[in-house]
């Protein structure tokens, strides 16, 4: 990243830019990101390509005012974190899914990163609801957020006999939300053209749930978030209380991506319309 594209990112965050790469800085940024730059897949649905060159993101969430999935969303991040000091390696993930089965190899990139005051962290604006603040990334405990109460343990083995974390360090670990497994994470630091077919395929595949639904969320300045999936409108408060409702004007529609999201659009997103032309590289 060039110092003007820094400019502009942090300009999209409402953020200054901080004077050394610290852990309350990550906080800062972590959480304003989540605010300002929603969990989205409308490209999938509106034709747009959906390409992990790190330009084609900054493009998109800097210049184009838009969101994006895991891929973009975090692969966007590191690119700001490293522009501003921090240390940071793309983690490969696979998400738990029904009945605790994990996705496919690639499934979700999330973030280690460093600070400058010793700390490391596991950092995620991608996965939609979850932590609102960066895990500490050697904390086998609790750790209590905003968005509930978080764990990173050694996993178990796999299927195929792999273990978890042992006393090296080395292994899988599980990414729990109040105590239900959200992910499994690889420690082996990853480059973002390593994603390419973990993208392709929740971009394509019609048993990604990314093809089968449209969603945008973020959090809101109050701690909740406020989702439209579709047509459905979902604001839910700090405490968890709900608001749902259903958008029956496309000028409903367009004003609640608008206003509430950022995002201009010309029409109204529809799932498997016009056909999806995505291509990563």
């Amino acid at each position: 990243m060039n110092p003007t594209q820094v400019d502009a990112y942090l300009h999209r965050l409402g953020a200054a830019r901080p004077a050394r790469p610290t852990a309350e800085a990550l906080r800062d940024l972590h959480l304003r990101h989540l605010r300002t730059v929603p969990f989205e897949n409308l490209s999938i649905h509106l034709g747009e390509e959906i390409v992990l060159e790190e330009k084609r993101l900054l493009d998109k969430v800097t210049g184009a005012g838009r969101g994006g999935f895991c891929y973009e969303l975090n692969g966007a991040f590191a690119a700001l974190l490293t522009a501003l000091g921090f240390e940071v390696s793309p983690l490969a993930g696979r998400v738990y899914g029904d009945e605790g089965r994990r996705g496919i190899p690639y499934d979700h990139l999330a973030l280690r990163v460093g600070t400058v005051d010793g700390g490391e962290w596991l950092a995620d604006v991608g996965f939609g609801a979850h932590s609102h603040f960066p895990l500490a990334f050697g904390e086998r405990g609790e750790q209590a957020d905003p968005g509930g109460t978080f764990r990173i343990s050694g996993a178990g083995p796999d299927a195929a006999g792999v273990r978890g974390e042992t006393g090296t360090g080395a292994g899988d670990l599980d990414v729990l939300r109040d105590g239900k497994p959200q992910y499994r994470l690889e420690v082996r630091p990853r480059v973002l053209g390593d994603f390419t077919a973990g993208a392709w395929w929740h971009s394509t595949s019609p048993s990604s749930h990314f093809t089968q639904s449209l969603v945008c969320s973020r959090v809101t300045e109050e701690g909740g978030r406020i989702t439209l999936s579709g047509r459905t409108l979902t604001v839910t408060a700090a405490d968890g209380a709900r608001e749902v409702r259903e958008l029956l004007r496309d000028e409903e529609v367009l004003g609640v991506y608008r206003e509430r999201f950022g995002i201009e659009l010309g029409c109204v997103p529809t799932v498997g319309a016009p056909g999806n032309t995505s291509r990563n590289g």
